[in-house]
This record gives C-alpha cells, sequence and structure tokens, in this order.
C-alpha cells in the first residue's frame, strides 16, 4: 500500500523527521495483538494490521513494542510512546491521558470451559464464584460494578483474581482456579475457536451474561503531546473505511460485525 500524498502532508513534522509512530501494545491479546506463533517474535492481529496500514497511508512507519496493559498509558505520557493500540477501550477517565481515535465497538463476554460446566447463562450466575480478568481493563471495572448486582440479589460477592495478562486469566481458568474468564466478546470468541482447535473453552454471551453493558468504543490512544496525529491517524483510518481496506481486516480475523462506518475522536459516553 502506497503512502497518500495528501494525508501524508498532515503528519506531524516531528513524527516525519523519526519515519515512525512508536507504538505501545500488550502482547498477547489475540486476535487484536499476538505472535505469529509460538516462540516467535513476529507480531500479527488485528491492530497490527491496522496500524501498519496506517501508516502505510501516512507514510510513517508503525512500530509496535510489547508492554504490560496497566503500563501503557503511563508510558505515552512519559514520551516512550506516540500511541497505544491494545484493544482499548475509550473511557473519559483515559481521555486525560490520551485521545482516542476510535475504530471499533465491541462489548464484554466470558470465557468459560468447554460444554460451560458452571453452567454461566445470566450474570448473577458467577455470584459466590472466582473468575479471572486482566488487571487495569475496563472489564476489572465491570466486574466491580457487578458485585452490587449480587447484593441486590441477596447472592454472596464474586472472587475476581486479576492477571497481568489475559494469557494468565486463561490458564487459570484451564487450571479450575476459577469458573470464567471476563474479557472482550471478540477475544473470547477467537480464543474458543482456535484453542486446542476449539475443544477447550466456550464463551458466553450477551447483555442477559455479561449486565447491563452495551458495546463499547475502542479506540488508538495518542499522545496529547503530538499535536496534529490524532488527525492524521484518524484521517488515514477514514480512508481505510471508506476504500474496503479496514474491512478487509476485520474480515480476515472474523468479526466484520465489530467495524464502525465512521473514525471518531474521544466518543466514549462515559
Amino acid at each position: 500500500m502506497s503512502a497518500d500524498a495528501a494525508l501524508a502532508a498532515r503528519v506531524p513534522q516531528s513524527v516525519k523527521q523519526a519515519g515512525k509512530v512508536r507504538v505501545a501494545t500488550d502482547l498477547p491479546y489475540p486476535p487484536f495483538e499476538m505472535y505469529v506463533s509460538e516462540g516467535s517474535k513476529e507480531i500479527t492481529g488485528i491492530d497490527y494490521d491496522l496500524g501498519r496500514a496506517i501508516g502505510a497511508r501516512l507514510g510513517v512507519k508503525f512500530e509496535f513494542t510489547g508492554q504490560k496493559f496497566d503500563g501503557l498509558l503511563p508510558a505515552v505520557q512519559a514520551g516512550k510512546f506516540d500511541a497505544v493500540m491494545s484493544a482499548m477501550t475509550d473511557k473519559k477517565e483515559r481521555q486525560q491521558a490520551v485521545d482516542f481515535v476510535d475504530y471499533i465497538n465491541a462489548g464484554p463476554g466470558w470465557l468459560v470451559k468447554k460444554g460451560n460446566p458452571e453452567n454461566i447463562k445470566v450474570v448473577t450466575d458467577v455470584c459466590g464464584k472466582s473468575v479471572s480478568v486482566q488487571t487495569g481493563t475496563n472489564h476489572q471495572r465491570i466486574l466491580e460494578q457487578r458485585q452490587e448486582l449480587c447484593k441486590q440479589e441477596g447472592k454472596p460477592a464474586i472472587t475476581v483474581l486479576a492477571f497481568s495478562k489475559d494469557s494468565e486469566a486463561q490458564l487459570a481458568l484451564r487450571a479450575g482456579k476459577v469458573s470464567a474468564d471476563f474479557l472482550d466478546e471478540v477475544t473470547a470468541a477467537y480464543v474458543a475457536d482456535t484453542a486446542e482447535g476449539g475443544a477447550a473453552f466456550d464463551t458466553v454471551r450477551g447483555k442477559e451474561a455479561v449486565g447491563p453493558t452495551s458495546a463499547s468504543p475502542i479506540g488508538i490512544g495518542v499522545s496529547k503531546d503530538v499535536p496534529g496525529l490524532k488527525e492524521s491517524i484518524q484521517a488515514a483510518l477514514q480512508s481505510l473505511m471508506d476504500d474496503g481496506s479496514y474491512r478487509k481486516i476485520l474480515e480476515a480475523y472474523h468479526v466484520p460485525g465489530i467495524a464502525i462506518p465512521k473514525a471518531t475522536i474521544n466518543g466514549a459516553l462515559d
């Protein structure tokens, strides 16, 4: 894919001189960011492919480096990175640290053992059970809110085990330490379809199962210290949406349903 001259002209001078946008990401979190194979350092995934496509339009490279999820925003604020691409939910609270260019909509879901042996169908079915979640994520905050639902129904609290990586949260589920892993529905579906050829996990999705939470915008978190960068990324992303390249990337990972028609900035409602 060649650069678009008009879009490339809008790239901030500091980024042009560097020839790259330094991107922080939390690896692995399939299908958004993951390694091509076990032991490989080659990255693939929705965020990686989309970042490369945006960079190509702008005539710069999107250079991805792994970081722990709860350290992503502090690293950008410290000037170590220009942006975050890591399936990060656009939240008003996070907008204090970065500006978001929103690129998909996705809601939360449960990853459970194959056959759903704990019979989790509605959100209060996890009351009194142990569940895993990744530290610092929107899903961890949602689980904290779900404790109130358990309390209202007179049920025992959820025991929440937080892990620095979702792969560790999945291991806890495999080992029987938790009844379910709470994450975004896209990743839950991907892991259920691919782990052990689809024999290890199932997903439980929908409002009844996750509670009163609708799909939320997920965005590219862009440093506030690089004026003009978010507008450049927004324009490049919109061009990919308009010519069909964006949808092709989502289709390659079997998730065209999370597409949005317009690249917005800071579109979070809460």
